[in-house]
């Protein structure tokens, strides 16, 4: 028998330029997320007061349609960002059935 350590060698963290570039395009997400709410609620105002121009009803389609858009990619960023930083972990494969094993379970092997 051997004696000593079995772990292998740590890695060592340091800069990784992904991080940053997801930091950053989360951040502009946001950003343009919020710019855009604040756009929507503008245009809408607008065309909610009386004589209200017919295309700031077009304008507050797109920018809400727009601020949806980015709010589903911040979400997805974040999600590969906190998988990036260790905070989440990738689902456990699959098990695959035994081609032998007849299909249905126990009632069909009955």
């Amino acid at each position: 028998m051997s004696s000593g350590k079995r772990a292998g060698a740590r890695q060592k963290r340091g800069f990784q330029p992904v991080l940053l570039l997801l930091a950053l395009a989360i951040t502009l997400c946001v950003l343009a997320w919020g710019y855009l709410v604040y756009a929507a609620i503008d245009f809408g105002s607008e065309a909610r007061s009386e004589g209200g121009e017919d295309g700031a009803w077009f304008y507050l389609l797109v920018a809400g349609v727009g601020a949806v858009a980015c709010l589903f990619l911040g979400f997805m960023l974040v999600a590969r960002f906190s998988r990036a930083i260790g905070w989440t972990a990738a689902p456990p494969p699959r098990v695959k059935r035994d081609p032998g094993a007849p299909k249905g379970g126990k009632r069909a092997a009955r």
